[in-house]
């Protein structure tokens, strides 16, 4: 009998929908707390590094909430139809994260100032650059499990998250430790790109995969188990 890119049951389904929504919650969280205490101590600091964390933050909460909209739906067609519009709100996210880190970067390199040092900067940074990495992966197992494309790009957000993360621990650190203060922006125009391309996908609606399975005698159950995935749809790598 042939194979079949088949999702996973309906009650696998539910469950991983449970723990997308919990992962979300938590990003979420994480990130509001993280977007007041970047944005404070980047003002105090005078650090456009520390200023555009903080707004990657506020636009890493836009992105999982737009996540969490469309898992608050609890039949899983209807989550099905928001996925279109959800991936082009994180897309656009990606782009105006670029757009922000790119122009901060050459404003910096530009000379536009110069940042005092600041410990609480190279903290926030380094609780990021430790958390981030864990929700990220969690959130795209279950993306790619269910066949989400929405998910993997909302975790791919939160790991891009994590390489603003050390990008800003190490800018924070040589600019304190050596007064290499054109670290960071290059650093960021690199990140910047990466967000380019990864808003790119996202909009094409590449990311999501799903399991192999076997299907059954009765084709009406195997059609309503089939999961995110559609024509075109590259599988995660």
């Amino acid at each position: 009998m042939t194979a079949m890119s088949l999702g996973p049951t309906p009650a696998r389904r539910e469950a991983l929908a449970r723990r997308i929504r919990l992962l979300v919650a938590a990003t979420i969280t994480y990130n509001v707390v993280e977007a007041i205490a970047a944005l404070t101590a980047g003002t105090m600091a005078s650090s456009t590094a520390l200023i555009g964390f903080g707004l990657d933050s506020v636009i890493e909460v836009s992105s999982a909430a737009a996540v969490a909209w469309q898992f608050s739906a609890r039949d899983h067609s209807i989550r099905e139809a928001r996925e279109h519009r959800t991936l082009r709100i994180i897309s656009v996210s990606f782009f105006a994260l670029a757009a922000y880190v790119a122009i901060d970067a050459v404003r910096a390199l530009a000379g536009t100032g110069e940042a005092d040092r600041s410990l609480p900067g190279i903290v926030i940074a380094a609780l990021s650059l430790a958390v981030m990495p864990f929700l990220s992966a969690a959130q795209r197992r279950a993306g790619r499990e269910l066949g989400s494309a929405s998910a993997v790009a909302d975790s791919k957000q939160t790991l891009l998250c994590t390489y603003l993360s050390a990008v800003l621990l190490a800018g924070l650190i040589l600019n304190a430790a050596l007064g290499w203060s054109w670290a960071d922006p290059v650093a960021g125009l690199a990140i910047a790109a990466i967000a380019v391309k990864e808003g790119r996908d996202a909009w094409q609606g590449k990311g999501c995969c799903a399991p192999t399975i076997t299907p059954t005698t009765d084709p009406a159950k195997d059609a309503a188990d089939v999961g995110g995935c559609r024509p075109r749809c590259a599988c995660c790598s």
